[in-house]
């Protein structure tokens, strides 16, 4: 089994297998969305009590995926990306006034979603460990696609860009929100399965099945980095 073969939706089911992407310098940027200060805050589960503890508890396993499998894959294709000459880009949640008030709609909405995350705030900043390097592009947003609201489409067409590489967090809401964007605008789209996450693990699989040969091929960090180009002699 590979990712031509594996996590196909219900509508792909008997299909064709895809073509091998070919991915060349200049062509092809790594998107890292949403690797924020924020996702990895975690309370002391000492002082929580009742319902609190039990949210705590159950953040417990997209704590662990994150630390033990998606930043360090994102690590590896950053670095793999920087060591080819290859375009690196970045997306965070930001807002431009510290009272929100020129966030979207849906990051408004009461609940996990309305976050108030001032651009200036280590709260937004991307996590040290994948830290932008200078003269690699991080764009801010107010919504969920990395696309809408942000100039990042005109930068990636200025820039000859083909093929995008999606990883970072949450599979099912921004993540899925960007690369959605990113095909409708007739990018070929790519997103590492283990180098993303959503809330849960069910959310993760079965938005990668959505995704998958529609939107975006969907492959892991191994396989992702076969198809990058070889070093320059």
């Amino acid at each position: 089994m590979n990712w031509k073969t594996e996590r196909r939706s219900f509508y792909y089911q008997g299909a064709p297998e895809p073509e091998d992407p070919v991915l060349e310098k200049g062509k092809v940027a790594l998107l890292v969305i949403d690797m924020q200060n924020t996702y990895l805050d975690r309370p002391d589960p000492a002082t929580l009590t009742g319902d609190e503890l039990a949210r705590y508890h159950a953040w417990t396993s997209f704590h662990e995926r994150m630390h033990g499998t998606v930043i360090p894959n994102n690590r590896r294709l950053l670095e793999r990306f920087r060591t080819l000459g290859l375009d690196v880009f970045f997306a965070r949640i930001a807002c431009l006034r510290k009272d929100g008030r020129d966030r979207s709609l849906s990051q408004k909405k009461p609940g996990w979603n309305d976050l108030l995350l001032p651009r200036d705030e280590e709260a937004s900043q991307i996590l040290p460990q994948i830290a932008p390097h200078d003269g690699e592009i991080v764009v801010t947003k107010t919504t969920d696609s990395a696309l809408t609201g942000t100039n990042l489409r005109l930068v990636l067409a200025n820039m000859g860009i083909t093929h995008v590489v999606c990883s970072g967090i949450f599979t099912d809401q921004c993540v899925s929100s960007t690369v959605r964007s990113l095909a409708d605008e007739s990018f070929d789209v790519i997103v590492v399965d283990d180098a993303c996450a959503a809330g849960t693990m069910k959310l993760h699989v079965s938005e990668l099945e959505r995704l998958h040969m529609i939107y975006a091929n969907v492959m892991t960090t191994d396989e992702l980095i076969a198809y990058l180009p070889q070093p320059e002699a």
